[in-house]
């Protein structure tokens, strides 16, 4: 399942070279991945656990200036393998060039207790549909 999401580059965004600094970029890729999972989990999942990330692979493929418009695209393409899972990510200019794509790695946590969990099959299965 691909999910989409928004994104434009607001005044803050924008670093001394005139366009979206890198730190941007990566709370984008989080911001994406949030609400993916907030798009598909059911409520009582997003109480129970939250994820974080392990590793940020990022390839940086073009620039994105004050004002534009980008979309944001993830998908995991395989299931989990215990606690962890890859989820790539492409965001895509409004002239179809890609600006930005990567993988992040992301792990399930116990949201009361902090601790590692399995990723079952039903909380991968959305994702993966």
């Amino acid at each position: 399942m691909t999910f989409t999401h928004a994104f434009t580059a607001q005044a803050a965004d924008i670093d001394e070279l005139g366009h979206v600094n890198n730190a941007v970029w990566v709370r984008w890729i989080q911001d994406l991945a949030v609400a993916h999972w907030a798009a598909v989990a059911p409520p009582e999942q997003q109480a129970a656990f939250v994820w974080v990330v392990t590793r940020h692979a990022i390839d940086y493929r073009g620039n994105v200036a004050e004002g534009e418009r980008v979309t944001g695209e993830t998908w995991v393409p395989e299931a989990p393998r215990g606690a962890r899972f890859d989820r790539h990510f492409r965001f895509t200019g409004g002239d179809g060039r890609v600006r930005v794509e990567g993988v992040t790695t992301w792990a399930l946590l116990d949201r009361a207790t902090g601790r590692l969990l399995r990723v079952r099959p039903e909380i991968a299965a959305p994702f993966l549909d």
